[in-house]
């Protein structure tokens, strides 16, 4: 079983950061794709950013040029560095690897999440 463990998240005050930690059990992490989610109260989890196995990136249009997505393959562990965060990022983000592999013909996708960690940005 693959677990996900996040730690990072906290309460700062607007045009602060943080950096949020996902460290991977087992020995997938390598060929996983990673990503951060958030998820606002009342609202559907949204992609925050993105880093394949390949360590290319995309992000959200709201965090272009304030996070930066980056990942540890000997540490297995993947990490968002959140700079001048704003009130509107108060969410809980969620770690998340997508594994995609063939089951004899068929194309398998297994997805792991993280239990959540709070980020908190005041006024």
């Amino acid at each position: 079983q693959v677990q996900l463990v996040e730690s990072g998240g906290g309460l700062v005050q607007a045009g602060g950061s943080l950096r949020l930690s996902c460290a991977a059990s087992g020995s997938i992490f390598n060929v996983a794709d990673m990503a951060w989610y958030r998820q606002f109260p009342g609202k559907e989890r949204e992609l925050v950013a993105i880093i394949s196995r390949n360590r290319t990136t995309d992000y959200a249009d709201s965090v272009k040029g304030r996070f930066t997505i980056s990942r540890n393959n000997s540490k297995k562990s993947v990490y968002l560095q959140m700079n001048n965060l704003k009130p509107e990022d108060t969410a809980v983000y969620y770690c998340n690897g997508i594994i995609t592999y063939y089951g004899g013909t068929a194309l398998i996708t297994d997805r792991f999440w993280g239990q959540g960690t709070q980020v908190t940005v005041s006024s």
